[in-house]
């Protein structure tokens, strides 16, 4: 079977990954050759228990009316989840892997959903044009015009379609931003090497193979250690998109990690340490098959550095030479190092921190999910992880909220109002959850300190009464609404 690209962008209630939700996906699938063959937009309704940030709002223009229709979370994802993981397909979007593909990956976990499968079974695989646009303005490419509004280099997505003509969509319409990563990806396919050499960036063999063609600065105790320019976002335009770094192994409680030394940095700061390098700031962590994109130390390439940076570079190269039990000591410390637990993490969140699920349970998900609806209920006892339980109980009293068995029912009114007086809820990265009355105050501030057009006025006021109406019941009996009603 060939494969195909599935280009996509979302739109969500907010930025926490793993606590907000997908409020809009859509999708253009193409053949290898970048021919269209369908388009799909899939409107997720908003589900009971999440609070839409008001700046997200803004962004996207989605009206608190239109929340309430669409389809159940869980009948969405199961459909992204079927066209993302259709053989062959390759799915992508703009800056997609650090954000819509996290999304995507909660999103799937909540449901009972496979989490990762769509980044590798069957051949599947995930790209991003974000890095590869990157490679692009790099190399000097001619293809696109490069947008610099306010007289500094922009490549976000909606400025290089402007710029480019690529799409007439407004900017942050979930199909619209779909079909301008479509026009800028045959656009890119225009250099068919370069795209070629781009798109196997994402290939975690082809990304460990070019690994290890890069040249060797130096050996330590720890073994070899490669010298590669590293091409990420994380720098910006200061940097040139481009940072001169180190190889010092893989992480050993997570072993996909590479981790690569910065070597451009000048000394200084309370993190200092001897010779003038940083422990902690310096280190960057780049699993194999994303971004950021490993270049060779091409004079063509060091030359953008400067003489400043390549000066840092060589001379944090000699000092790491010529220290090398310091050198060693930072390798295992970084080698080492294991993300701290997050408290008060929502089960939502537990991923990352939780880990798979039995296989047992996994086999138990797939029957639930071809499992007819009253089945569904009587299966939640025979799932063996106390997580898995408490996720599938979730699933069924968030999209089905009718009938619910009176234990379910107490649980889902419990849940919110928890939410509601604000419990501990963190998300994977320790951020709390919104509850309504933040979501009120935000509105407030929003208000006052920004120049909203009369589109946007309304669209706070219509969420600010959508919060009422839905949330009233439980903030009457967590506290007095500081917001009232009078004046609005």
């Amino acid at each position: 079977m060939a494969e195909t690209f599935l280009f996509y962008d979302i739109e969500t209630s907010g930025l926490s990954r793993s606590l907000d939700q997908i409020l809009e996906f859509a999708a253009i699938r193409t053949d290898d050759g970048l021919r269209e063959l369908e388009r799909v937009r899939i409107s997720v309704r908003l589900r009971p228990d999440v609070i839409p940030s008001p700046a997200a709002l803004l962004v996207h223009r989605l009206r608190p009316a239109r929340l309430s229709a669409g389809m159940g979370e869980y009948e969405a994802m199961r459909a992204i989840h079927a066209l993302l993981t259709r053989p062959q397909t390759w799915s992508l979007g703009y800056n997609s892997i650090g954000f819509d593909d996290e999304f995507l990956r909660f999103s799937f976990y909540r449901n009972l959903l496979a989490p990762y499968e769509h980044q590798s079974a069957r051949g599947c695989r995930r790209l991003d044009l974000f890095p590869v646009t990157l490679l692009y303005w790099l190399q000097g490419s001619e293809l696109l015009s490069w947008p610099h509004p306010e007289g500094r280099l922009s490549l976000r997505l909606e400025d290089l379609a402007r710029e480019n003509a690529l799409s007439e969509d407004r900017a942050h319409d979930a199909l619209g931003d779909a079909a301008a990563c479509l026009a800028l990806a045959r656009r890119l396919a225009r250099n068919p090497a370069l795209w070629r050499w781009a798109l196997a960036a994402f290939d975690p063999a082809v990304d460990a193979q070019r690994m290890e063609r890069l040249p060797v600065a130096f050996r330590s105790a720890r073994g070899e250690h490669r010298l590669a320019l590293l091409l990420s976002g994380e720098w910006g335009t200061r940097s040139g998109f481009l940072a001169p770094v180190l190889g010092i192994g893989f992480s050993e409680p997570y072993p996909r990690q590479s981790l690569w030394l910065r070597l451009d940095r000048p000394p200084g700061g309370p993190e200092e340490e001897e010779g003038g390098l940083k422990a902690g700031a310096w280190v960057t962590r780049k699993r194999l098959g994303e971004p950021g994109i490993l270049l060779p130390p091409e004079e063509r390439f060091l030359e953008r550095l400067g003489k400043e940076r390549r000066g840092l570079l060589e001379e944090h190269l000699a000092w790491l030479a010529a220290h090398p039990e310091a050198f060693v000591a930072l390798i295992e410390r970084h080698r080492g190092f294991r993300y701290p637990p997050v408290p008060d993490l929502d089960p939502d969140a537990g991923l990352y921190q939780n880990g798979f699920l039995p296989r047992s349970d996994e086999a138990l998900c797939r029957a639930f999910h071809e499992a007819p609806w009253e089945e569904r209920l009587a299966r939640l006892g025979r799932f063996s992880s106390p997580q898995a339980r408490l996720l599938a109980r979730r699933l069924i009293f968030r999209n089905f909220p009718e009938g619910l068995p009176p234990e379910l029912a107490r649980e889902a009114e419990e849940h919110r109002r928890s939410i509601a007086r604000g419990l501990p809820a963190r998300d994977h990265t320790g951020r709390t959850r919104r509850t309504p009355n933040e979501a009120l105050a935000e509105i407030e501030r929003l208000e006052r300190e920004t120049k909203t057009d009369a589109e946007g006025r309304g669209l706070l006021d219509e969420l600010r009464r959508e919060i009422r109406i839905r949330w009233g019941k439980e903030l009457a009996s967590a506290a007095p609404d500081p917001y009232p009603a009078s004046g609005r």
